[in-house]
């Protein structure tokens, strides 16, 4: 394994990623892979998608429409380990030896978890647990097996996801405790600066909003939505505020500071919605035009993006093989006898 710092970055691979995806999370992500000062590995959590999806189809589509998504924005693949879960048997492996170590009040703890339960609870349904599936209880070791199995120092997560981190943690070190030092406790990183957009509707761009834009519509489409974004009616010539502004937002995230500025002063000037529609479109279009280009011939030829993949299998192996050995034999599976 190398001796430099490990980065791991989990990809869910449900839902059609979108604008406030793109810029919250995805690009710094693709701007970490480029990072030689660390060893970045990132995975498509496919296992996890079980958990809420019963679809066979769609689990497939979903991973392949995500790791294309990803490859055509430009991961690094050549620096950065870029693998799917289920290709390495050895975190589900780690998954049970761990659940063996972590005691059920832990996972009670679980926001997603009590969240099932409380939605149960305020429904006036008899069964608490209705609807959860050990998948659902469980997940927080899975993930704690994902990050543990390659030493990974430093997670970089969402708010929601600090708690699992904690846990895993934990699990580290009643494992550690049991068993000896065999584990990192990892450490969360969470970017106060993550930015957030704004949707459709002014809310925050979020498939539960159903306000999103997604990523890779083709041109047509992408006019379309952004058409819809709500504006005020404040009529052409009259000074608008770009700072409570969706359509300024959104192309602030994209555009550079003299572009921003130049359009700053057009709203001092009063620009029509429409004509800042359009510049946003004209933008987001160019802005996106060659990697949705890479992307929909990606979909093309799923056997590059499976050759990528397994390519990133291989190297992750390097580390989980060994390594799964040692923790195997740490507690007690080995050979009978050794000559």
């Amino acid at each position: 394994m190398t001796s430099k710092s490990v980065v791991l970055t989990g990809i869910t691979t449900t839902g059609t990623p979108h604008l406030g995806n793109y810029v919250g999370a995805i690009r710094p992500a693709i701007e970490a892979s480029r990072r030689h000062d660390v060893a970045p590995f990132y995975f498509l959590a496919d296992y996890h998608a079980l958990i809420k999806c019963q679809d066979p189809e769609r689990v497939r589509q979903s991973t392949l429409e995500i790791a294309a998504t990803w490859l055509a924005l430009g991961l690094d693949t050549e620096n950065a380990v870029f693998y799917r879960q289920s290709d390495i048997p050895e975190i589900t492996e780690l998954a049970w030896i761990l659940s063996c170590v972590t005691a059920k009040g832990l996972m009670n703890r679980a926001h997603a978890y009590k969240a099932a339960v409380q939605a149960n609870e305020e429904s006036g349904e008899a069964d608490p647990d209705k609807g959860v599936t050990m998948g659902l209880f469980n997940y927080p070791i899975l993930m704690a097996a994902d990050i543990l199995l390659f030493n990974a120092q430093q997670v970089p997560v969402g708010k929601d996801q600090i708690q699992h981190l904690e846990m895993a943690r934990d699990i580290a070190g009643r494992f550690n405790h049991l068993y000896g030092e065999h584990f990192v406790l990892p450490e969360a990183v969470v970017s106060e600066e993550t930015a957030t957009l704004a949707g459709l509707d002014g809310r925050k761009m979020s498939k539960s909003y159903d306000n999103t834009i997604p990523i890779f519509l083709p041109d047509k489409q992408l006019r379309k939505l952004i058409l819809k974004i709500k504006t005020n009616s404040l009529e052409p010539g009259v000074p608008k505020d770009p700072d409570t502004c969706t359509l300024y937002g959104i192309y602030r995230a994209f555009a550079s500071k003299e572009e921003t500025a130049a359009i700053r002063r057009r709203y001092q000037e009063g620009i029509a919605w429409g004509e800042m529609k359009n510049i946003l479109f004209e933008y987001l279009n160019n802005h996106f035009r060659a990697a949705r280009e890479r992307y929909y011939a990606l979909l093309e030829s799923p056997e590059k993006i499976e050759a990528v993949l397994q390519e990133g299998a291989a190297r992750a192996r390097e580390h989980s093989v060994p390594f799964m050995k040692k923790i195997r034999s740490s507690v007690g599976i080995r050979p009978l006898h050794r000559p």
